[in-house]
């Protein structure tokens, strides 16, 4: 190794000159001289380049301009300055972090956190739907930019986090959940653009302090015994929108939001199918559901309100009903149950009087993702057609006619021995 000597920065002649403490000084044919150190981090030597020599006589002027900069920041090294630099890098370097990293942090305009939210929904939504795009960036801007927006992302951790989600912490548990998950997007987003080193925030640490969850209850549905007997008095009564609506819901066992969104040209009534298109799903796939006869006349009593275009339940003005539409229906009956609830009502009564269907066949009713990823690769099939068997027998059994599905139970291909 060359021992450290003695010499006068602008005289040495070209090659690698030993200054002292892994501190080289770079000569080159050409002239060119700059500033390299030596160090050894995470086991593995590395040189790092420190900047060019500075062979100007030292000036008032320069000493105010160094002043103003960080040490890092200052690429025209002096002797005594690329030792200060060589000296504050060795000292990262022993302390477990990246030399070149910290060294280029400068070099990178590193955002705040209100900042980094604008780029990282520039980039990010262009693989999401517009309506999760929007509820993003909505969201992030209205209930942490305020708190935490002019904070660098580099800085932000664990602490920061948890101070920002406190205010909504119990008020609003679902939203701080989701806004934990969307802070840490847009903190990866900005470490994958060498933003940030740190990890992101470990979400069981930035549950510490901050009260703990109440478990979320289910959906209030009302027993699939009693759902027949509603069914049918409402089905008796003078029809509405909201009533119509409620009851396709009922019957085809979909969400109250599909049905809110159906328009005529997603329902082709020769083929008794609803193909709901990707954008109005909760699961963000296309999914197509088998209409049973009692869902045909269901349709046709409601075709008077658009004349079989647009919106099958329109609204005022022809916009979209509310889910409170569909609610009021089941609260002028006296019932406490809501709208989504009667999934659950038919997804028990699949269970209970129908054990012999393979629960894939009920889940795939209610447009819910089955098996593993590995058997969904595998499974080319969407089951329509013992759908249309399940939907045929849930029809029968809301008609009172006891749906007991006996033409599919027969069949080996859903679990009955042969």
């Amino acid at each position: 190794m060359a021992k450290a000597q003695k010499f006068e920065v602008g005289t040495n002649e070209p090659g690698r000159h030993l200054v002292g403490d892994g501190l080289y000084l770079l000569v080159k044919p050409s002239g060119a001289r700059s500033w390299v150190l030596r160090v050894q981090y995470l086991g593995k030597r590395r040189d790092i380049g420190l900047g060019a020599v500075n062979l100007r006589p030292k000036s008032i002027m320069d000493k105010e301009a160094s002043k103003r900069l960080e040490i890092f920041e200052n690429n025209c090294l002096r002797l005594d300055e690329a030792k200060e630099k060589a000296a504050a890098l060795r000292k990262l370097a022993k302390a477990g972090r990246d030399p070149v990293a910290e060294r280029d942090k400068v070099k990178l305009v590193i955002p705040n956190f209100a900042e980094a939210v604008t780029k990282a929904h520039e980039e990010l939504a262009k693989g999401w739907v517009p309506k999760h795009a929007a509820a993003f960036k909505t969201s992030l801007e209205t209930h942490i930019v305020p708190r935490i927006g002019n904070s660098r992302v580099d800085v932000i951790d664990e602490a920061m986090v948890r101070d920002a989600l406190a205010p909504i912490w119990t008020e609003k548990p679902a939203m701080a959940r989701k806004l934990r998950v969307r802070i840490n997007q847009v903190l990866g987003y900005a470490k994958a653009r060498k933003w940030r080193t740190d990890n992101l925030p470990a979400a069981k640490e930035v549950g510490r302090g901050l009260a703990k969850h109440r478990k979320p209850g289910n959906f209030a549905a009302m027993p699939y015994k009693d759902v027949p007997a509603f069914y049918s008095a409402q089905s008796d009564q003078s029809a509405t929108v909201g009533r119509l609506a409620l009851l396709f819901s009922i019957v085809t066992a979909a969400r109250s939001g599909e049905v809110r969104a159906a328009t005529w040209e997603q329902i082709d009534l020769e083929a008794k199918t609803w193909t709901r298109p990707a954008e109005i799903m909760k699961m963000q796939v296309l999914h197509v559901i088998a209409l049973n006869d009692a869902a045909i006349e269901l349709l046709k009593r409601a075709k008077p309100y658009s004349e079989g275009k647009g919106l099958i339940f329109p609204g005022a003005k022809g916009r979209p009903l509310s889910d409170m539409t569909l609610t009021k229906v089941l609260r002028d009956a006296g019932e406490t149950c809501t709208v989504h609830g009667f999934r659950s009502s038919f997804r028990d009564w699949c269970a209970e009087k129908l054990p012999n269907v393979p629960a894939m066949v009920a889940e795939m009713a209610l447009s819910h993702s089955v098996g593993t990823s590995t058997e969904r690769a595998y499974l080319r099939s969407d089951l329509l057609e013992m759908r249309r068997l399940l939907m045929a027998s849930w029809a029968d059994y809301l008609a009172g006619l006891g749906g007991n599905i006996l033409s599919i139970e027969s069949r080996p291909s859903l679990g009955q021995p042969a």
